[in-house]
């Protein structure tokens, strides 16, 4: 087939679904569901209805109440949909119980938010970390499908009770879920060494953290001059990404994290650990929020990303709240927002505003971070050197003088002391090196 008949031939359809959630009364059902929806169109499913009850809570063994059933049963095939989408993490009798009524597959929250993931995991690492979170959350999902192999045991040398299919399969996941555990716990030691270089060399470190699809990567592209994957749809980062950046002749370092949604599953934080964690090493987090959202759902927004980060143990590394987006504000917009967070940076990694201030303010926490300082070392004491260049600090000059090399470098404030023994004043500096 010729290249323009491939790329001419379209992708698989989206399949149609319908959405249903049981929601508190008074609760607006578009708004709430806003998120859904747009967590099925990244996933390739096209919402095209949608039943909502209004009660306390779901009915614990179908979700919805018994008279619901029938109304969504019609709903359902009114619509010609092909799968059901619940704004909820179900039981297992509740999934049954719906598969059962519509003869059709049914998809939660959790189990929808897991398939984008698992879309749009690129590296090893993220495909482990995707894998993991799936068979943790299908491990007491998983029900018999063969029946009349309910026990394997039969003919010589194999009678007893032998071991249900179910069984076995349980076995396996299990097995499966250490093995991927072991190799997680394998790569996060490559990172941590990785990480330990850059603690060594004290470069500062920072996070940004934020809801998903605020604008990370694009302000990560924006600060660094990376060249991140950047596209307008949920989660569309997943693996840690770390680039830098020099102000005034001093390095910063910037990771891009894996965006936060509202009710994050708990198998997606607990098995996104190792991703995660690179905001609790961070010396500080950038809380990116999109100013150009209504007020409640900003808010709402930044509590998901607070309440994660709390549970992640984050909670103690400093914030500084950064404002993307702001280009899409108007003047009696961005007047308001300016107000309601005063301490905040507003900024546009679009069009670079504001990003010459942010670089400015990241610089300002790292002020006391290094000591400028000026080493005359030895010919004879070539270690001193190495030693000095295994720190991976900035050298910004060296001059070979009459008696050893003369080193203009900024240190971390915590290795001045050993190499006091070798530091010069300015004016003797100066001499040593007309000399």
């Amino acid at each position: 087939m010729a290249k323009a008949e491939l790329e001419r031939t379209p992708g698989p359809e989206p399949e149609r679904g319908l959405v249903l959630a049981v929601l508190a009364k008074g609760v607006d059902s578009d708004e709430e569901l806003a998120e859904l929806r747009e967590l099925a169109r990244t996933a390739g499913v096209t919402p095209v209805a949608q039943v909502v009850q209004h009660r306390v809570r779901p009915d614990p063994r179908s979700y919805v109440g018994k008279g619901k059933i029938e109304e969504l049963k019609a709903a359902y095939g009114d619509a010609a949909a092909e799968v059901l989408i619940v704004d909820d993490e179900l039981q297992p009798t509740q999934q049954r119980t719906l598969e059962d009524a519509l003869s059709s597959r049914v998809v939660d929250r959790t189990q929808l938010i897991l398939d984008v993931f698992a879309q749009h995991a690129v590296s090893a690492e993220g495909k482990l970390q995707v894998e993991l979170a799936q068979l943790e959350y299908n491990l007491p999902r998983m029900r018999g499908m063969w029946k009349h192999l309910e026990r394997l045991g039969g003919g010589v040398g194999t009678r007893g009770p032998g071991e249900s299919q179910l069984e076995t399969d349980r076995r396996l996941a299990n097995r499966r879920i250490t093995l991927l555990r072991r190799r997680l716990r394998e790569v996060g030691a490559h990172r941590a060494t990785r990480r330990k270089a850059r603690t060594r060399a004290a470069t500062p470190t920072v996070a940004l953290a934020g809801y998903t699809n605020v604008g990370k990567s694009t302000l990560l592209n924006a600060l660094t001059g990376a060249e991140v994957t950047v596209e307008d749809r949920l989660f569309e980062t997943l693996d840690p990404t770390t680039r830098g950046f020099e102000h005034l002749g001093k390095r910063y370092l910037v990771t891009d994290t894996v965006g936060f949604i509202r009710r994050l599953p708990t198998q997606l934080v607990e098995g996104f650990a190792s991703t995660l964690e690179e905001t609790l090493v961070a010396d500080i987090l950038l809380h990116v929020l999109d100013a150009s959202l209504p007020d409640d759902l900003l808010a709402e927004q930044r509590y998901a990303v607070e309440t994660v980060l709390e549970e992640i143990g984050a909670g103690a590394v400093p914030v500084e709240l950064v404002l993307n987006k702001v280009d899409r504000l108007d003047a009696v917009s961005r007047r308001r927002v300016s107000n309601r967070f005063p301490e905040a940076l507003l900024i546009s990694a679009v069009t670079g505003e504001g990003l010459e201030e942010l670089r400015a303010r990241i610089a300002e926490r790292f002020a006391d971070r290094f000591d400028e300082v000026r080493l005359l070392v030895p010919y004879d004491e070539g270690r001193v050197l190495s030693d000095l260049y295994a720190l991976g600090a900035p050298i910004d000059e060296r001059t070979d003088t009459g008696e050893g090399v003369l080193i203009r470098a900024r240190l971390p404030h915590r290795d001045v002391r050993r190499f006091a023994r070798y530091l010069v004043a300015g004016i003797e500096a100066e001499s040593a090196s007309s000399a």
